[in-house]
């Protein structure tokens, strides 16, 4: 792996901008978390392109969000970070379709479908994050997930090559997409039903409340922490409660009160705290229950002890 400073020397030229030694603990919803080696923002699609297929051979790519479901470590995150912004942001609709930016804000995604009338896209209100992170874990709530309405996605190969597919190539699972990884997502359509902007709104409105009334939505946290098993075992938050790990503390890190699938920072956590929390909330589920917890929140960047 290339030195931070060797790869920043090396990497092509960009209408967009590179960051050395980024500090990503602002940019991530927990507010802890390292350094980015390098933080690349891409003006849009063919900034984005130039530099996947130009980048120097072995360097890491990362791609980040908004940060609301991702845990940075300490230690910072190896290569070049990419976080997509205003050239990704866009929302247009035509009919029942609505083609939205890798980077709009979910949230925005359903207030405009609910403004031209699009009804099924309400549970993106209660989907933190961006389309794109959406795309690549096939998040859901409340009965829906983005498998459900999407019809195509536009994505960016390793090798700089653009690909326009059809939802079924992405081999969307439950929290799990075949093809994130090094793929980056930039645009997709969404198709929705007819629907009354009144029921919409409400509908939205009523996820809004729920979620304000359900989790730890003004605390510092990065949504569900882990997945659900599959059936017939309980949610993943109430093994979490029956493992008696509501509320347990590690450093600033807590497990929250109000829903103990959830982590918070209290002020003062490290990711390490938050990491090695989750770790033994795992742990004391397999021991009481025999269920082995899987992460929903991506956790990125070096281990202890790598080399930086």
């Amino acid at each position: 792996m290339m030195s931070a400073v060797a790869a920043h020397a090396a990497l092509p030229d960009v209408r967009g901008t590179y960051r050395q030694c980024a500090d990503l603990s602002r940019t991530t919803w927990f507010g802890t978390g390292g350094r980015a080696d390098v933080l690349f923002r891409p003006a849009d699609e063919d900034d984005l392109v130039q530099f996947m297929a130009t980048r120097p051979t072995g360097l890491a790519v990362t791609v980040l969000g908004v940060g609301s479901n991702v845990l940075v470590r300490d230690h910072g995150i190896a290569g070049v970070t990419i976080r997509l912004g205003r050239g990704f942001t866009g929302i247009t609709v035509e009919g029942l379709e609505v083609q939205a930016g890798a980077a709009a804000l979910d949230g925005h995604v359903a207030r405009q479908a609910a403004a031209a009338g699009i009804s099924g896209l309400e549970f993106l209100a209660g989907v933190p994050g961006t389309i794109g992170g959406a795309i690549a874990m096939n998040a859901g709530a409340y009965g829906c997930e983005i498998a459900d309405v999407l019809v195509r996605v536009r994505a960016v190969a390793p090798d700089g090559t653009v690909h326009d597919l059809p939802a079924d190539d992405l081999g969307h699972g439950y929290r799990h997409c075949a093809l994130a990884g090094e793929w980056i997502f930039t645009s997709c359509v969404l198709r929705g039903e007819p629907g009354t902007k009144p029921a919409i709104e409400a509908r939205i409105r009523e996820i809004q409340d729920r979620r304000a009334l359900t989790q730890p939505t003004k605390e510092r946290t990065g949504g569900s922490t882990f997945r659900n098993p599959p059936p017939p075992q309980a949610r993943a938050w109430e093994l979490i409660d029956r493992a008696g790990c509501r509320g347990l503390r590690r450093g600033g890190a807590m497990v929250s009160e109000k829903h103990c699938n959830f982590l918070v920072n209290t002020g003062a956590a490290s990711a390490t705290d938050l990491e090695t929390l989750a770790e033994d909330v795992r742990r004391r589920v397999w021991t009481s229950q025999g269920v082995c917890l899987e992460w929903e929140i991506r956790c990125l960047g070096r281990l202890p002890g790598e080399a930086p």
